[in-house]
């Protein structure tokens, strides 16, 4: 007999059926977990991928695709943007926002797509949820092509109070509250519990590198709970 899960995590096929699930309610419960910042972090992670004209782009875990829809501005006409999910739920929602992103289901621990590819590789809010978050990262790199960056935009845990109160009593109570109002408290529970255990700030910037970046650095945001790290694939 084996193990399952840690108290509070879920694997990997129950992640897949969760976001599956919650779909249809994810936009506006990021709008309201966010008061509707969500898209600016977006756009900023968007800037620090420092991509041209017609470049190409991967964006892993895309959900509902507001990363990779901000990616296509950048990148305009003449380039290429792929938002790749393993929720098909959520690339239904992504496919009627911008039909012009080529959107495909593929999971970021195993990602369909050939070594140095992309101008530049990103994740926004999904890092938390890959089974394996080095492989996910690894992964991320090998696509990258060479100069190419890699940024990752996620939620984090701020430890002085009194944002770090509020935090905690947002996300511990509030949230889940949402998600029960929402009609799926489990999801909204697995979520705050999935950013504690996400690495903070430091230790994600030295996982980035461990995976083959170079010129690693970060930025906090929202007073401490948003961060946003970027890297660099070195030169062949």
């Amino acid at each position: 007999m084996t193990d399952g899960p840690a108290s509070g995590t879920l694997d990997e096929p129950q992640v897949q059926a969760m976001f599956d699930r919650i779909a249809g309610v994810y936009d506006r419960m990021n709008s309201v977990m966010t008061a509707g910042l969500h898209h600016r972090w977006r756009a900023r992670a968007a800037d620090l991928a420092q991509v041209a004209a017609g470049a190409d782009v991967l964006d892993v875990a895309t959900g509902t695709g507001d990363l990779a829809i901000e990616l296509l501005e950048r990148v305009g006409p003449q380039g290429r943007v792929i938002g790749s999910d393993f929720s098909q739920g959520m690339l239904d929602l992504a496919r009627v926002k911008d039909p012009r992103i080529t959107w495909e289901q593929a999971n970021a621990l195993d990602l369909p797509y050939d070594t140095d590819r992309f101008d530049a590789v990103t994740v926004g809010f999904g890092a938390r949820n890959f089974a394996d978050l080095d492989a996910g990262l690894g992964e991320m790199t090998r696509v990258a092509r060479p100069g190419g960056h890699v940024v990752v935009l996620e939620i984090t845990t701020p430890t002085r109070p009194p944002l770090s109160n509020f935090y905690s009593a947002w996300f511990d109570r509030v949230v889940p509250l949402i998600g029960r109002i929402a009609g799926d408290s489990d999801a909204y529970t697995y979520l705050p519990n999935s950013v504690k255990r996400f690495p903070g700030p430091h230790e994600l910037a030295q996982r980035l590198a461990a995976a083959g970046l170079q010129d690693v650095h970060y930025m906090l945001t929202a007073g401490g709970i948003i961060a946003i790290h970027a890297g660099r694939k070195p030169e062949a």
